[in-house]
């Protein structure tokens, strides 16, 4: 069995244990292609509205065409929040389509932020092929990135309601928490010690957030309350927590074959994440070994003119992963994943919505936390 496949084992059978009694299973594929067909024309022609060559730098990064400008039909992502935005509509009554400005702006600014993580974390690879920085240079990478952002607030607004200022308000406020939690994530590559909350807060605001307005960002297009869009906002917070809390795993444990990246891609990036965190909470001789590692590497990238530590080979990395989890951090990390799935799923308790609607919301919830990259 791959490590990959090992961490899903673990998160998939509290999943389904979790998920409420007579919910029955639904078939995320079919959800997640109906969002990428509904918003896909109106995101297609939202990125066709930039000028030369950033229409065709973001064409590469959405995977509709190759390197050489030749069509493609490329891996652009699993297109939960997209699935997300149109289900929420569906909870608040109001029919998928009118979730499909919210669901192209919610995956404008995810991509905007992909853009910018990619070249801030400089990773090379992305769904299996080179990142837009790495093809077309880092400015272009950065101006596409903007000017994704700018747009998703554009498709907002030209519908010209009261709904659509209340939902580009949410994704503003998504947007600034998302910024936010990168900044974070960049600042606690460079201490030794950081607190589990904070890593939580990081997190919460990096990911948690824009699926957050990804799982509200409909209903509030269609109408629903505040206290109904905040019960949808916190089903996303939290199924956010726990995607990330995966995420963190395979970060460190997943197999390069199923995430894309390089193996030990966390450790390499020196990133303080869940798993490392808690490793270093726990106390004892692991924990302790491996503090004293970190803090030998944030000794040499401080007398370092560029800040690199210089590298590793795969043993060390093998190393220190195998310290994480002794330490605890990666069973710890794999029980806040099922916390948050939990805390996740009783929110949507609190908001009427169709009985359908919700096993979908279940559904999706399941497919995000039993995730191989």
């Amino acid at each position: 069995m791959s490590t990959t496949s090992a961490i899903r084992g673990e998160i998939v059978t509290a999943a389904n244990e979790q998920a409420s009694a007579g919910v029955d299973r639904v078939g995320v594929a079919t959800l997640l292609e109906h969002g990428r067909t509904l918003s896909a024309p109106v995101l297609r022609s939202a990125v066709d509205r930039l000028a030369s060559p950033m229409d065709t730098v973001a064409a590469y990064h959405f995977g509709w065409i190759d390197a050489a400008g030749n069509p493609a039909d490329g891996d652009g992502g699993k297109a939960v929040r997209p699935a997300l935005a149109l289900l929420s509509a569906e909870a608040a009554g109001a029919p998928a389509e009118v979730g499909i400005p919210g669901a192209v702006a919610v995956e404008l600014v995810h991509n905007f932020s992909l853009l910018h993580d990619d070249l801030m974390d400089g990773d090379e690879q992305r769904r299996h092929r080179d990142t837009v920085w790495k093809v077309h240079g880092p400015a272009l990478a950065i101006l596409v990135g903007d000017a994704l952002f700018a747009l998703a607030n554009e498709v907002l607004l030209e519908q010209g309601t009261v709904e659509a200022g209340r939902a580009t308000r949410r994704l503003t406020r998504a947007s600034r928490k998302l910024i936010d939690g990168q900044a974070q994530d960049i600042s606690f590559e460079h201490r030794e010690r950081v607190a589990v909350e904070e890593c939580l807060q990081m997190e919460g605001n990096k990911t948690g957030a824009l699926l957050a307005c990804a799982a509200s960002i409909g209903a509030v297009l269609g109408g629903a309350s505040e206290a109904d869009a905040d019960a949808l906002e916190e089903y996303g917070y939290h199924l956010g927590l726990s995607f990330q809390a995966i995420d963190d795993l395979l970060g460190i444990w997943g197999d390069p074959a199923a995430t894309g990246k390089q193996t030990w891609s966390d450790l390499r990036q020196r990133k303080k994440s869940l798993p490392v965190v808690a490793a270093l909470a726990a106390g004892g001789p692991a924990s302790e070994r491996l503090a004293a590692l970190l803090a030998a590497d944030a000794k040499a990238a401080d007398s370092s003119e560029t800040g690199d530590i210089g590298g590793f080979d795969e043993e060390e990395f093998a190393t220190r992963a195998a310290l994480i989890e002794e330490a605890g951090g990666r069973e710890w990390t794999s029980g806040e994943a099922r916390r948050q799935y939990a805390t996740a799923i009783a929110a949507l308790d609190k908001m009427d919505m169709p009985g359908e609607v919700r096993r979908k919301l279940v559904g999706l919830a399941d497919f995000v936390v039993v995730r191989e990259r």
